[in-house]
């Protein structure tokens, strides 16, 4: 199968492009940079997401097209000319790849574009599954703006999956890499006051739900990407404060975050109590659907 990624240099990117060539999948990703992509991949093509569709090259003879292009949340400061940049690294990038696809003879036969649990707000004790409608705010809107480019490609009878991913704990970067070095230095803690819930998921089982979503093709529209055992960051903190042997005893007030992050801040301090019900329903079996566990296993070569 030939495989099209945008994305393919992020976390999620490289861990799902290893599996799937290892598989003996043919990756082709898009990049501004040509030369950036690496290890796994057949091809890489120069693509300025902003400026129009990818190259005819890059999408002849593509299965399937995975979607992973976004600014990090965490790259800069939310001014408003940074909250730009995070819309239009999504919400652009997909109209510009739909319109490609949608031009092709011969069209691919799925398209699984990255969402995120920010979709649906801070929503307290509430269960949120994929049917529960979206809440208000700027990352809120971003997610449906997201998700609305990617079904344009319903109408080119390409399959459509949308994967509203929670927090990614991998060993190789992101939210858990961050969170290390103060809590291995017992300067961790709770994150205001902690209620907030937690959608975690171990990276194994996140590159385990695009390839679910991949080769299902039952399945169609949203899809929790987050474990089944929720947690509130409390919780969170508990145990991997737990995981690396270290005390957890220094909270951020919701006041301190707001000053040191602005805005941004919402991100962190809103909770979502995710149900991933279509991928339980559709047969996927979690790898790591316990937390104390799934740290265990990221922590085991840390030391």
């Amino acid at each position: 199968m030939r495989i099209l990624v945008t994305g393919a240099t992020g976390l999620i990117g490289r861990s799902l492009c290893r599996s799937l060539a290892g598989d003996g999948h043919s990756i082709i990703a898009l990049s501004r940079s040509a030369d950036k992509p690496g290890q796994a991949l057949l091809e890489a093509h120069q693509w300025d997401p902003q400026t129009g569709p990818p190259p005819e090259a890059a999408m002849k003879g593509v299965d399937t097209v995975i979607n992973l292009a976004g600014e990090p949340l965490d790259a800069k400061r939310w001014s408003d000319e940074q909250k730009k940049v995070i819309r239009d690294s999504r919400v652009v990038t997909t109209r510009n790849l739909v319109a490609g696809l949608r031009s092709m003879d011969a069209r691919p036969g799925v398209l699984v574009s990255a969402s995120a649990v920010g979709f649906y707000g801070n929503r307290g004790d509430e269960q949120l599954e994929e049917g529960s409608p979206p809440g208000r705010g700027f990352m809120c809107d971003v997610c449906r703006e997201w998700e609305e480019e990617a079904e344009r490609a319903r109408e080119s009878d390409i399959r459509v999956v949308q994967v509203r991913t929670g927090v990614v704990l991998s060993a190789e970067g992101g939210a858990l890499r961050k969170m290390l070095t103060p809590f291995k230095l017992g300067l961790g803690g709770r994150l205001g006051d902690g209620k907030q819930w937690f959608p975690w998921i171990h990276i194994e089982d996140i590159v385990g739900i695009f390839r679910h979503a991949i080769f299902t093709s039952s399945l169609a529209g949203p899809l929790n990407g987050a474990a089944p055992e929720a947690v509130t960051n409390s919780e969170f903190t508990r145990e991997l404060a737990r995981a690396v042997h270290r005390p957890a005893f220094m909270p951020v007030p919701e006041t301190a975050l707001r000053v040191l992050m602005g805005e941004m801040s919402d991100v962190l301090l809103a909770g979502q109590r995710i149900v991933p019900a279509v991928a339980l329903a559709s047969g996927y079996e979690f790898r790591h659907p316990s937390l104390a566990p799934a740290l265990a296993d990221l922590m085991k070569d840390e030391g």
